[in-house]
């Protein structure tokens, strides 16, 4: 069994959705340390404008917590951010479908803990695009101090025969690959894209953008056409 165990991130760009869909099993690994300036609490969109940036307000007081423990400064970015995507994408071909997704995301539900939100938003998406991985959270587990231990002991805890990791994350496995192995597990590092390009609307076409950017242009039907690697 594969298993993906990573921090949720909000509405992340289309390889975080490749990496799990690569997956039998993924894993919220939010019982770790938030950091500040980060994928946590904020994302890219692409306008007419350009690249900007969609950002969460965090409570001050929550910047040395765990991830799950992060709690949001107060309820009126929700709008905010809502009319920003509309006010980006409502010229875009799936706006009408996908406004009444966002509406569930920002208008029906009042989020106080970053985690919760981040995670919804991620399984919401999956469903809609019909990814069928397995979700878990990491409290739910029996966690070791040792950031590689930790992995391996929660991969061993749902019975994985097989990681998969971004190949950003090898600084974070600090060398620590063979224990992998002496744990029978194979680890295998992603390799993102090439991703195939749907019409933008605009004059160069950027990948590494949130994920709602492909939500806008491509149909319901074809979306992981264009979010798992070609290779």
């Amino acid at each position: 069994m594969k298993v993906v165990i990573l921090q949720s991130n909000y509405i992340p760009w289309k390889g975080y959705f490749d990496l799990i869909n690569d997956a039998d099993f993924f894993c919220f690994l939010d019982e770790v340390q938030y950091t500040k300036n980060d994928w946590r609490n904020r994302n890219k969109l692409y306008s007419k404008n350009g690249i900007f940036w969609l950002t969460i307000p965090i409570n001050k007081k929550s910047v040395n917590l765990k991830i799950s423990e992060v709690t949001l400064e107060d309820f009126h970015w929700q709008e905010k951010h809502f009319k920003t995507i509309i006010h980006t994408y409502c010229k875009s071909p799936q706006f009408n479908e996908i406004i009444y997704f966002l509406e569930d995301i920002y208008l029906k539900h009042k989020w106080n803990f970053l985690s919760d939100l981040n995670q919804y938003i991620i399984m919401k998406i999956c469903k809609y695009s019909k990814i069928t991985t397995q979700f878990a959270d990491s409290r739910h587990f029996s966690l070791e101090l040792d950031r590689v231990d930790r992995l391996i002991s929660i991969i061993k805890q749902v019975g994985g025969t097989e990681y998969i990791s971004g190949i950003a994350a090898k600084k974070y496995l600090d060398g620590q690959e063979e224990k992998f192995s002496q744990n029978n597990i194979k680890l295998i590092y992603k390799a993102y894209g090439p991703y195939k390009q749907y019409f933008q609307n605009l004059p160069i076409f950027e990948n590494f953008v949130s994920i709602i950017d492909t939500l806008m242009f491509v149909p319901q039907s074809d979306i992981l056409k264009y979010i798992v690697s070609e290779n």
